[in-house]
């Protein structure tokens, strides 16, 4: 099978605390983030919970093996830059690691094997937004438009380290379960909110991140309220 994709950015930076400018508006409060990340021109160690000089301000919620790499896909930015009235949104912005052109959600499915650089990677699961999302970019209800268009990104673990940089090639090296696209994910975990039996069915699938794992296997055993199945997030605010 031949699926390749081309690095176009590698972002990474440190944790840092924003204070806020006293306007009084909701988005302008003190917090904390790794969403400020920089580009990186030359080679990047990408090691088995992310790359070199790499931080997330919140280790509960972001990080770790299972995402150890952020992804998103550049061919979603023109869509952005429209819709968010933001011409100048540049690779980078939703706090991704890499900017990548060639893969997008329904080409990308959980447990698929890419060369990376000198590192190995595989899908662990789509990304799922928080607030802080919202917040970089002052629209309230952003993470919901992401997940809504199913142009969420997904994210990585490594298999093996190595040097990364932009201007790789990523190439397809093994699909293990070409039934379960990012895409579907997206759609079992946003849409499909009352459908237990693909949540479990999904659950099931070895090569899912555990969080995804016992998040869709809560929702499918969860007795029915109101004739609705209320949707079980598998990454929580923060």
């Amino acid at each position: 099978m031949n699926i390749s994709a081309f690095v176009d950015a590698l972002h990474a930076g440190k944790a840092s605390e924003i204070q806020p400018t006293g306007t009084g508006e909701w988005w302008d409060k003190p917090w904390q983030t790794g969403f400020y990340k920089q580009p990186h021109l030359d080679n990047l160690w990408l090691g088995y919970e992310g790359f070199r000089g790499d931080e997330q301000a919140d280790r509960r919620h972001h990080g770790g093996s299972e995402k150890a790499v952020c992804v998103y896909a550049t061919e979603h930015y023109p869509y952005w830059r429209e819709q968010l009235a933001l011409p100048d949104l540049a690779y980078g912005a939703f706090g991704e690691n890499l900017s990548l052109t060639g893969l997008i959600e329904t080409d990308v499915c959980i447990g698929d094997v890419f060369s990376l650089g000198e590192a190995r990677v595989q899908v662990s699961q789509p990304r799922q937004p928080c607030w802080k999302l919202a917040r970089r970019w002052r629209v309230k209800d952003l993470a919901a438009q992401v997940e809504q268009t199913g142009r969420t990104g997904y994210y990585f673990r490594v298999l093996q380290h190595g040097h990364v940089s932009a201007g790789d090639t990523l190439t397809l090296l093994e699909r293990l379960f070409p039934q379960w696209s990012i895409d579907l994910c997206n759609e079992i975990m946003h849409h499909r909110k009352n459908d237990a039996e693909a949540a479990k069915e999904l659950a099931q699938c070895p090569l899912l991140s555990a969080s995804w794992k016992d998040g869709l296997w809560a929702r499918a055993n969860r007795p029915v309220e109101s004739g609705a199945v209320k949707n079980a997030r598998t990454d929580q605010p923060g």
